[in-house]
């Protein structure tokens, strides 16, 4: 049997426009999953306080919302394919910025313009671009599927990105280089993977983007955010998401890593495997959601997967030992991710083609706004041994919130091939 009939028939028909922008993917969260594991070392290392720390990943997560917002309710306007160059640039910017200095304000400066990823999940104006160019050149049976392995896709390649950022920070300081030059050459791998991914897009063709003129009406509207006939729910759905948001930025993945070495000094190398196969299960759950969303539908998919996922999250730091919180952790990553493919291909489907990129963009600066306002508080936290368990409560408890929420108001608001 040839070794092409394993791979799934969404796949095989992917145009060449459609693996660009898969390897984009790969290689970015490979940057983010790196960086992430050893960013609050790094800034430490820099002397740094946790606080300080909170207070610099707010302010770039902050910044990712404006240049998010410019760029992703434009794209349409601009050109997809130029205004994701444009994000490329100013994530090797900021790699490069934070491999320079060690002056705080200058690292607000370069995080609040450039693109960094704190989490190891997506920011800037990449997702929403990407997910509205796939969806112009796959069909609509085919894109949750295809959403599902783009979404495998990127974890895999976070999970490859952790592993390697723990050891690469791991080799270069038994070379006897400081704990601060080993981790600066993870950010420099940053840079570099943001330059190659704007080579990569330039080689995107004219199918990516929008086809035809966009409507005139509600054109006033759509020159502010991008959206006219689709605003409604784009906005219901992006108060949401900053609710999920919000609770997960209590936990990004670098403050999770850092807690496990405050908990149970587990040092970098060990982190990065930690992460690596949590985002493997994560990874491999997107897959498992197509298929349920298949039967039982999209929103119900996501809130299903998402409610047993959160009440792990509150048993993580409940646990007594280094090995069971490890556990919990791979499972509720095992679950985590049903969500993303479902909730991101539901986007796409629920409003028109032409406010696709501004729609994904509007939902995106939502999360991240959600994001950005909880690491101050987690910097602080985390900064007192006695609350470190804290923002694991916190998270779960507001992600269950936001589950039964969605479930109540999106339920009966079905995409259309849904609809029989």
């Amino acid at each position: 049997m040839s070794l092409i009939n394993f791979i799934p028939a969404s796949l095989r028909a992917l145009p060449r426009d459609g693996i660009v922008l898969f390897l984009t993917r790969f290689l970015r969260l490979f940057a983010y999953g790196a960086l992430s594991v050893v960013l609050v070392f790094y800034l430490v290392s820099l002397g740094l306080t946790e606080a300080q720390v909170g207070l610099l990943l707010t302010l770039t997560l902050a910044g990712d919302i404006a240049i998010s917002l410019l760029l992703t309710t434009r794209a349409d306007q601009m050109g997809r394919r130029r205004t994701l160059m444009v994000g490329a640039i100013l994530m090797a910017g900021a790699g490069v910025a934070f491999a320079s200095t060690h002056n705080l304000l200058f690292l607000i400066i370069a995080g609040t313009i450039g693109v960094i990823s704190p989490s190891g999940n997506e920011v800037g104006p990449f997702l929403s671009i990407e997910q509205a160019a796939l969806s112009h050149v796959v069909s609509a049976a085919n894109r949750t599927e295809v959403f599902a392995w783009y979404t495998l896709a990127g974890s895999v390649a976070t999970a490859l990105g952790a592993l390697c950022g723990g050891a690469a920070s791991g080799i270069v300081q038994k070379a006897s280089f400081s704990a601060s030059d080993s981790y600066r050459a993870v950010v420099l791998l940053y840079a570099a993977l943001g330059m190659a991914l704007a080579f990569l897009f330039l080689s995107l063709s004219s199918s990516t983007e929008v086809r035809g003129s966009v409507p005139e009406e509600g054109s006033a509207a759509r020159m502010l955010l991008g959206v006219g006939h689709s605003r409604s729910i784009v906005l219901k759905l992006s108060s949401l998401f900053a609710l999920d948001s919000f609770a997960g930025g209590f936990v990004v993945q670098s403050f999770a890593a850092y807690w496990f070495y405050l908990r149970f000094g587990v040092q970098p190398v060990k982190l990065g495997v930690i992460f690596f196969w949590a985002n493997v299960l994560a990874g491999l759950s997107a897959l498992l959601a197509s298929r349920l969303a298949s039967r039982i539908g999209l929103v119900k998919t996501m809130v299903v997967t998402h409610l047993p996922s959160n009440v792990l999250l509150i048993l993580v730091p409940l646990m007594p030992n280094l090995a069971l919180a490890v556990v919990v952790l791979l499972i509720r990553f095992s679950i985590s991710q049903m969500d993303v493919p479902t909730r991101q291909s539901y986007t796409m489907a629920v409003v028109r083609p032409e406010e696709r990129s501004a729609a994904g963009g509007i939902t995106g600066v939502a999360r991240t706004a959600g994001a950005a306002m909880s690491p101050i508080f987690a910097g602080f936290l985390f900064s007192r041994p006695l609350l470190i368990d804290i923002p694991f409560f916190i998270a779960g408890g507001l992600k269950i919130a936001y589950d039964l929420i969605l479930y109540r108001e999106f339920v009966s608001i079905r995409p259309p091939e849904e609809v029989r």
